[in-house]
C-alpha cells in the first residue's frame, strides 16, 4: 500500500469520525468525494484546511439536478505541498438551495459562488457581496438552470433536428419581430422601458475609506477605467475609489463578453465542445483543448497512445511559450513602450503559431485534441521546424527579451514593489499560474499533480517570492526557458505509432459519473468539471477559468497603489476576456 494512500485513509476516518451525522462518501456510481450537510460545510472546510493542509479551493462549481428537486455545490481542494483532490459536495433543495459561503474559510471563493448564484440561483449565506457577476442585475432567471430557455428556444440538445438530417437553417431572429434574438417578460414594452440604476449595487460597497495619519484633507472620488478603454485588455470595467491618485478600493465588473458558453456546452455533443474550448482563452487553445480531453478520457477510461502523449505535450509546451511571449509584450504596452518590444514577441509567436497551421490547419482555432489522442500527426518538415525552434531560434531571442528588458531602469522602477501580493494571499484567493507562482508557492500542477506524461521530463517549477508585478514579468522569462526544456526532451523522446486510439468517432456515450480534467495552463490552473448522464450530450459542463478567479486578488494588489499603476497590475496577471467572462 503506498503512502499516498495510507494518507488518504487516515484524512478519510478523520473527516466521517470527527462528522459522524453530517459528512459521508460519495456512493453514487462514477462520483468521488464526500457528501456534507449544509449546516456543518463551513466546519467541514476549516478542518480541511487547519487539520488535514488543503489550503487551496481550487474550483467551485454548481449543478442542477432537475430530476432529482435538487441543487449540488462541487468544491475541489487541494494541497499547495501537492497531491490529488479533496471532493466535497453540499445538496440543497431545488426550490430554495440555500448554503453558507466558504469565502470567511476560503476567500477565493468569492467569484465563483457569485457566478453559481448568477448562472444557477445558488444563494449562499454569509456572502460579503453577493450579486450578479457576469450578468446585469435587471436580468430574469437563472440561465444554467436546466428548466431555462433561451429565447425561441429551439431543442434541449443538439444536433438539432432542422439542421441534421434535413438541414433547413434559418436564423433565428428572421421570425422575431423585434429584428433580434431576444424575448421579453409578458407585459414588457422595450419602448417605454425606464433603465433601473444597476450599477447602485456596484457603487454602495465603494463608499468613503478613511486613512489614518492623513491631515491633508482630500476628496475621494469613484473613477470608471474600461469597459472602452485599450488598457483594460478588452471590454474589462474597473471602478476605482481614489483619494487623490491613491487607490483605496477597486471593484472589478465583468460579463460584458458573457455568452452563456457553459450553456451551449449542455446543449452540444460531447465531441462538439472541443472547438468551443479554442475560443475560451483565444491565446492558449491547445492547452483547452488538453484539459477538456482529459476530463472526458476519464470518464471513458481511454488511454492516448504514446505518440500522442508526446505531441500533446509538446504543442501544450508551445502554447505556453507563445502566450509568455504576447504577455509580456502587452505588459510592455502597459507599461508605455509603444509597440516595440511588443512587435520583437509577436515575431516569435508568429512562428509558433506557424507550426499550430501547419498542423492543426488553423492558428488559433486549433480544435486539434481528440478523446484518446490527436486529430493528426505532425508532418516530417513541421518536426524540423519545431526542433529548429527550440534547440535554436527561441532560446536565442528569448535571452534577447531578456537582455533588452530585465534589466532596464524603466521596467524595473514602474515595476519593482508594485501590486504585492504576499504567498498567503495568493493562496487564499485562489491564485494560480504566473500569478501564484511569483508570490513564492511554486505550485504547478505539471508536478504537483501531473498528468498526461508531464512525470517523464526534467524541468524545474519557475518561482519567484516578491510578489509584485517585476516579478510575474520575470516568472514568465523563466517559464519560458522551462517549456524549451520539455520541449527537447520531447523530441529526443518521441517514439513513432499511432496518434489516436481506436478508429475516429463522432459521436460519444460517455459513461454516468463526474470527472474533473486540469492542467497547468499558460494563465494557471484551467479545469474543466463534467457530468454525464450516458447519454450523447454532458449534464453539465463546467470551466475553472484562470483568468477570472485570477482577478478575485485584483482589489487586493491594486489598494494603496496609484492610479498610473492599476494598468500595469492587471497587466502583469494576464487575462484574456473570453475566458473570463466565457
Amino acid at each position: 500500500m503506498s503512502e499516498q494512500t495510507v494518507m488518504l485513509q487516515n484524512e478519510e476516518e478523520l473527516l466521517l469520525s470527527r462528522f459522524p451525522e453530517a459528512v459521508k462518501k460519495d456512493e453514487r456510481k462514477g462520483y468521488e468525494g464526500y457528501v456534507v450537510e449544509a449546516k456543518a460545510l463551513r466546519d467541514f472546510a476549516t478542518t480541511l484546511r487547519d487539520k488535514l493542509g488543503y489550503d487551496y479551493l481550487s474550483s467551485v462549481t454548481g449543478v442542477d439536478y432537475l430530476p432529482e428537486g435538487k441543487m449540488e455545490v462541487v468544491y475541489h481542494a487541494y494541497k499547495t505541498t501537492g497531491g490529488p483532490a479533496l471532493v466535497f459536495k453540499v445538496q440543497v433543495p431545488r426550490e430554495n438551495p440555500v448554503v453558507p459561503s466558504l469565502v470567511p474559510v476560503y476567500p477565493g471563493a468569492d467569484f465563483q459562488e457569485r457566478e453559481a448564484w448568477d448562472l444557477l440561483g445558488i444563494k449562499f449565506e454569509g456572502h460579503p457581496n453577493l450579486k450578479r457577476i457576469l450578468l446585469w442585475e435587471g436580468f430574469e432567471g437563472f440561465p444554467l438552470r436546466k428548466d431555462w430557455r433561451e429565447p425561441y428556444f429551439e431543442e434541449e440538445h443538439k444536433p438539432y433536428k432542422s439542421r441534421f438530417p434535413e438541414g433547413k437553417f434559418f436564423r433565428i431572429e428572421d421570425r422575431n419581430p423585434f429584428g433580434k434574438n431576444v424575448d421579453y417578460p409578458a407585459g414588457f414594452d422595450p419602448d417605454k422601458w425606464i433603465p433601473d440604476n444597476s450599477n447602485a449595487l456596484i457603487y454602495e460597497g465603494l463608499g468613503r475609506v478613511e486613512r489614518a495619519g492623513d491631515d491633508l484633507p482630500t476628496e475621494q472620488i469613484v473613477v470608471n477605467l474600461g469597459p472602452q478603454h485599450p488598457s483594460t485588455h478588452g471590454v474589462f470595467r474597473m471602478v476605482v475609489t481614489l483619494d487623490g491618485e491613491t487607490v483605496v478600493d477597486l471593484e472589478p465588473v465583468m460579463g460584458y463578453l458573457h455568452r452563456n458558453h457553459e450553456k451551449i456546452g449542455e446543449r452540444n455533443t460531447w465531441l462538439m465542445n472541443m472547438p468551443f474550448t479554442d475560443r475560451l482563452d483565444y491565446l492558449a487553445p491547445m492547452s483547452n483543448n488538453f484539459g477538456y480531453a482529459l476530463a472526458v478520457e476519464k470518464l471513458l477510461g481511454t488511454k492516448p497512445p504514446e505518440r500522442a502523449e508526446y505531441i500533446r505535450v509538446i504543442m501544450a509546451e508551445l502554447t505556453r511559450i507563445q502566450n509568455h511571449l504576447f504577455a509580456i509584450g502587452m505588459f510592455l504596452n502597459d507599461m508605455g513602450a509603444f509597440f516595440t518590444p511588443s512587435l520583437y514577441a509577436i515575431e516569435e509567436r508568429e512562428l509558433i503559431l506557424d507550426v499550430f497551421e501547419a498542423v492543426a490547419g488553423s492558428r488559433m482555432m486549433v480544435n486539434y485534441f481528440r478523446f484518446g489522442g490527436v486529430a493528426r500527426d505532425i508532418p516530417e518538415d513541421v518536426m524540423k521546424k519545431i526542433h529548429a525552434l527550440a534547440f535554436e531560434r527561441l532560446p536565442r531571442r528569448v535571452d534577447e527579451l531578456d537582455r533588452y528588458l530585465t534589466g532596464s531602469e524603466i521596467v524595473r522602477v514602474r515595476s519593482e514593489g508594485t501590486g504585492v501580493l504576499t504567498a498567503e494571499q495568493a493562496i487564499a484567493l485562489s491564485a494560480a499560474g504566473p500569478v501564484l507562482r511569483a508570490s513564492g508557492v511554486p505550485y504547478d500542477v505539471r508536478r504537483a499533480d501531473p498528468y498526461g506524461i508531464y512525470d517523464r521530463f526534467d524541468f524545474d517549477v519557475a518561482v519567484r517570492y516578491h510578489g509584485d508585478v517585476y516579478d510575474r514579468y520575470l516568472i514568465r522569462i523563466d517559464e519560458i526557458r522551462q517549456s524549451l526544456r520539455i520541449i527537447q526532451q520531447a523530441l529526443q523522446q518521441i517514439p513513432a505509432g499511432p496518434v489516436l486510439a481506436g478508429k475516429p468517432q463522432y459521436q460519444f456515450r460517455v459513461p454516468p459519473g463526474e470527472s474533473y480534467g486540469r492542467v497547468e495552463g499558460p494563465k494557471g490552473e484551467l479545469g474543466f468539471y463534467v457530468v454525464s448522464n450516458g447519454k450523447g450530450n454532458p449534464w453539465r459542463y463546467h470551466v475553472r477559468a484562470p483568468s477570472f478567479i485570477n482577478l478575485t486578488a485584483l482589489a487586493e494588489m491594486t489598494r494603496g497603489q496609484k492610479v498610473g499603476d492599476v494598468v500595469i497590475i492587471l497587466g502583469s496577471i494576464d487575462i484574456v476576456l473570453g475566458e473570463t467572462d466565457r
